[in-house]
């Protein structure tokens, strides 16, 4: 069973295949691995969280914490990946359209493992809404419900 078949079935997927998924790159791209996908139905991700994350320089020198907002990201990034494993169209890039629900329970410090798991709630066409949770060993970090579209890429 080739990669790609594994990756249908319920198995994972590298850095390379998610590079080869997704437009993200370094370093803006938050997904370090994806370890379970049924496409277009659910999707478990991994963040490793170290100290030299670029984001940390700023968010805090003396107290480093990852913004909430990029754990939000992180979310979406492992969503898009599961979002586009699901079509054939190879020309679309996953954009957000909304974020409900939005809670953080715990903050993300270097060391940690984000664990990212994403359901489907609702899939049209071009949309879907998504239940998304990130967490940290046993513990809740942060949840949102995430509206994505799929929106064209522009002509290169």
């Amino acid at each position: 069973m080739s990669d790609e078949d594994a990756a249908t079935e319920g198995g994972s997927l590298g850095l390379q295949q998610i590079l080869d998924t997704i437009p993200h790159r370094y370093p803006s791209l938050l997904v370090d691995r994806i370890i379970e996908l049924v496409p277009g139905e659910r999707v478990v991700g991994v963040k490793n969280v170290t100290a030299d994350e670029p984001f940390f320089e700023g968010h805090f020198p003396e107290y480093p914490v990852m913004p909430g907002v990029l754990i939000l990201e992180a979310l979406a990034q492992a969503g898009a990946v599961m979002i586009l494993r699901a079509t054939e169209d190879k020309d679309l890039i996953p954009l957000f359209a909304g974020i409900d629900k939005a809670r953080f329970r715990r903050q993300v410090v270097p060391g940690d493992q984000l664990r990212l798991e994403l359901k489907v709630i609702q899939q049209r066409t071009d949309s879907c809404r998504l239940d998304a949770r990130a967490s940290v060993g046993d513990e809740l970090v942060a949840e949102a419900e995430i509206f994505a579209i799929a929106h064209p890429r522009p002509p290169s």
